[in-house]
């Protein structure tokens, strides 16, 4: 008898994960915008002025120029600095055509709709 309740439970449990696992693919598939077509990098950043355009152009330069090209963009979200970083930022999205540079409030709406940032 005890036998039969343990594999009672252990069924229960095994089915349970099943259906949880099925219900999370069906969400990703259902709910979100995202292509599989890619990788999306988004930085946020504060206060970074001295370190953010060497970091951006060292990941540009192994991203984009390092043979494959599976980053379709970066976006770069700046947290209110309070330093030139939004400067540095806006400079640097003008020269690279895969950097975006957005407010926190626009990152989030990409987030949301990533299939239509290019």
């Amino acid at each position: 008898m005890v036998e039969f309740l343990v594999n009672g439970i252990f069924w229960v449990l095994a089915l349970y994960g099943l259906f949880e696992i099925i219900k999370n693919i069906i969400y990703i598939f259902t709910y979100t915008n995202m292509k599989s077509d890619g990788i999306y990098i988004i930085v946020a950043v504060k206060n970074q002025e001295n370190k953010i355009e060497g970091f951006l152009r060292t990941a540009l330069f192994r991203l984009f120029y390092g043979g494959e090209e599976l980053v379709k963009n970066i976006i770069i979200t700046d947290l209110d600095s309070s330093d030139d970083t939004m400067k540095i930022l806006m400079k640097l999205s003008k020269d690279y055509e895969n950097v975006s540079f957005l407010n926190w409030r626009e990152c989030k709406s990409v987030m949301d709709n990533i299939n239509e940032t290019k």
